[in-house]
C-alpha cells in the first residue's frame, strides 16, 4: 500500500510560481509512474502531467505546456510539480497519484494523495 502526501499549495498572484511536492511511502517508489491531476470546483478531475518510473518520459496536458514541469527524485521518494506563470484558471485542488502502468487516464492510477489547494488570484 502506497501512501502519498502532497504539500506546497497556497495562494499566489497570477504570473507567480509554486512548487508542489508529493512524498511517497509504503512501497517501492521507483516501481511507479507518477502523475499530477487537478480538480476545480464543479469540474471533473483532469490530467496535468505524468512522469515515468525512471523520469525519462513525461506527458503534459496542453493547457500547462511551457509553464509546468514534473520531476522526480527516486532517492527521496518524491515527485515535484513546478508551476510557473500561473493563471487564475489553474486554481484547483492538485492531486498526485501512482500507477504501475503509465498514462494520462486517471483510471490507471491506483494510489492517490489527499490533495493540496492551489489558488491563483487575478
Amino acid at each position: 500500500q502506497v501512501q502519498l502526501v502532497e504539500s506546497g499549495g497556497g495562494l499566489v498572484q497570477a504570473g507567480g510560481s509554486l512548487r508542489l511536492s508529493c512524498a511517497a511511502s509504503g512501497g517501492t517508489f521507483s516501481s511507479y509512474a507518477m502523475g499530477w491531476f487537478r480538480q476545480a470546483p464543479g469540474k471533473e478531475r483532469e490530467f496535468v502531467l505524468a512522469i515515468s518510473r525512471s523520469g525519462g518520459t513525461t506527458y503534459y496536458a496542453d493547457s500547462v505546456k511551457g509553464r509546468f514541469a514534473i520531476s522526480r527524485d527516486n532517492a527521496k521518494n518524491t515527485v515535484y510539480l513546478q508551476m510557473n506563470s500561473l493563471k487564475p484558471e489553474d486554481t484547483a485542488v492538485y492531486y498526485c497519484a501512482a500507477t504501475r502502468s503509465f498514462g494520462v487516464n486517471p483510471d490507471l492510477y491506483d494510489y492517490w494523495g489527499q490533495g493540496t489547494q492551489v489558488t491563483v488570484s487575478s
